[in-house]
């Protein structure tokens, strides 16, 4: 064998050994959010953000997306619209990042979508409601399980309905995201030939509810619902325990925020009971899919680190989603190009641990899959109940149902 032959042969092997190196050495795929890590918005910010934290290791240890590893840009947007704008334009036009996810919540996502949209870019949402509503931004896809805008009210109202209500009470905070909810549940009503009997607003900072619930229940409402923040829902259900409802009342609840929260689900206790809840995912047998299981057995051990939320129910499993969903497409299409992406996820369906996703055309859930669950049996001072099947037992929607509504209120609350 002559001697360039030889130097061929060499300059092949060196060559083909520095392949896998040079693979390896390929840049991360980096997928760029901010999150509220301090502020009102920060309890579910890091819950959301561990989620797709879990999603970006087990990726990773599959060996990444198209080959490349993921990495997180994540800036403390503070809970505050302020703070976003200037972010989202940090993570593009100096960061570089090749994949956008939105912020956890309807403030501080609403000021990035006229961005995104003049931009071109795909957006990944991540628990708003109803941002796209204005801006028909056509690359934007909603993680969280709303789907039609009237389907909380929906939900609700029909099972007062069933139960032999005629009449409704409406309590709710006067800030937009409430507000958004009780415009919807008038409309729900009137078409649902409900009389609505009385209809209150109340200001964000008030602490005492004694004397809207006695003014309430000189209505006789038949059903009552209440969109409320945090520190509402539990003063609301502190007002109607110490007063009560009366017996006509044959379902009470709907949209109180904070009832999703393990914090407030340990420190409320008994105070839940006969209440019928949204939720967007519970630990009842019909909302196990395919790694679900696997996915919260990480995330208790992990949200102990973390020092989140230890049940994690109501976000962490949809940021895995969200994550889930750009994988599926980025596999398909082998490429990072948003707007085959985008053409991808609306074309099918999303196989994830929160069940399929398939998005309308605006970029929600086709389906609703918001669940309105009824608290059951539970006990004071004990997060780990939550842990079981039975606590909160879903009414809504059918395909997901796991029980049937024990009315009346005041009944269901024994």
């Amino acid at each position: 064998m002559n001697r360039r032959l030889l130097l061929g042969w060499a300059a092949a092997i060196t060559l083909l050994g520095l392949m896998p190196a040079a693979r390896a050495e390929e840049p991360p795929i980096r997928i760029g959010m901010s999150m509220p890590q301090t502020g009102g918005l920060a309890g579910g910010g890091k819950a959301s953000l561990l989620g797709i934290e879990i999603w970006r290791d087990d990726i990773n240890a599959r060996g990444g997306l198209l080959g490349r590893k993921v990495e997180l840009v994540v800036y403390d947007d503070k809970s505050s619209a302020s703070e976003t704008p200037a972010i989202y334009a940090k993570l593009l036009d100096i960061d570089k990042v090749d994949l956008l996810f939105a912020p956890y919540a309807t403030v501080p996502t609403a000021p990035i979508m006229p961005l995104v949209k003049q931009r071109g870019l795909l957006l990944m949402g991540n628990f708003s409601f109803q941002v796209n509503s204005k801006v028909h931004h056509d690359m934007w896809f909603n993680n969280a399980p709303w789907g039609p805008a009237d389907s909380w009210a929906t939900g609700f109202l029909t099972l007062g309905q069933k139960a032999g209500g005629k009449t409704m009470a409406l309590l709710s905070a006067d800030q937009e995201f409430a507000q958004n909810l009780a415009t919807t549940a008038r409309d729900v009503a009137k078409k649902l030939d409900l009389n609505v009997v009385f209809d209150q607003a109340y200001p964000p900072s008030l602490a005492e509810f004694s004397s809207i619930v006695r003014a309430m229940n000189a209505t006789k409402p038949d059903i009552v619902f209440v969109a409320s923040y945090p520190p509402d829902s539990a003063a609301i259900l502190r007002a109607v325990n110490e007063i009560g409802v009366g017996d006509n009342v044959r379902i009470f609840g709907g949209a109180m925020v904070g009832l999703q929260f393990a914090a407030v689900m340990e420190n409320l206790g008994s105070l839940m009971n006969g209440v019928v809840n949204f939720n967007t995912w519970l630990p009842e047998p019909s909302m196990y899919f395919d790694g679900t299981k696997e996915f919260f057995e990480t995330y208790s051990k992990r949200a102990v680190e973390a020092k989140v939320d230890p049940l994690g129910y109501y976000l962490a499993p949809y940021g895995y989603a969200m994550g889930q969903m750009v994988e599926a497409a980025a596999n398909a299409t082998k490429s990072l190009d948003q707007k085959g992406l985008a053409k991808y996820l609306h074309e099918n369906t999303m196989q994830t641990i929160v069940g399929p996703i398939t998005f309308a055309e605006n970029g929600e859930w086709k389906e609703s899959s918001t669940l309105e669950a009824q608290f059951r049996g539970v006990k004071d001072k004990n997060v780990d109940q939550f842990r079981s099947p039975g606590k909160q037992v879903i009414l809504f929607p059918d395909r997901l149902k796991t029980g049937d509504l024990i009315t009346p209120f005041e009944k269901a609350r024994e």
